[in-house]
């Protein structure tokens, strides 16, 4: 059981520089958790890619279903004091604080490419490729 951040669900479903690095993470742990925040920020990256005509309304919709699918029942409310307790210790958005805490309260590493959550939660956040290595 893992818990990844937007990033990570958005680089394993949309094809780019970072597409295999997210797929290994996937391979090596399917148990894929996340803060109900996970959807909205997913929508607005997809919202730029439809704008953008990047990709088309049909594989928009395909990509945030397949996601959905994996993170169906694995898509948590995150308490807001756990939430607190982070930004208090950091200088994250309480957006990324969201993951962070979730991350402390599975007691489960959050694999994620964001360096700034990298750098202020070393011990609980790694990024994909030191996930898939370990």
């Amino acid at each position: 059981m893992i818990v990844v951040d937007t990033n990570v669900i958005h680089y394993c479903w949309v094809r780019g520089q970072h597409t295999a690095q997210a797929q290994a993470v996937l391979d090596r742990d399917a148990d894929w958790h996340a803060p109900l925040l996970w959807r909205s920020e997913m929508r607005n990256i997809l919202c730029a890619y439809l704008r953008r005509g990047l990709l088309a309304r049909k594989q928009v919709d395909g990509i945030l279903q397949r996601a959905e699918d994996l993170l169906f029942e694995r898509s948590h409310a995150v308490d807001h004091a756990v939430v607190m307790d982070v930004v208090e210790l950091s200088t994250l958005t309480a957006y990324d604080a969201e993951f962070v805490a979730l991350a402390e309260v599975l007691d489960v590493p959050l694999v994620t490419a964001d360096r700034q959550i990298l750098r202020a939660f070393p011990k609980r956040a790694c990024t994909m490729e030191a996930f898939v290595s370990g």
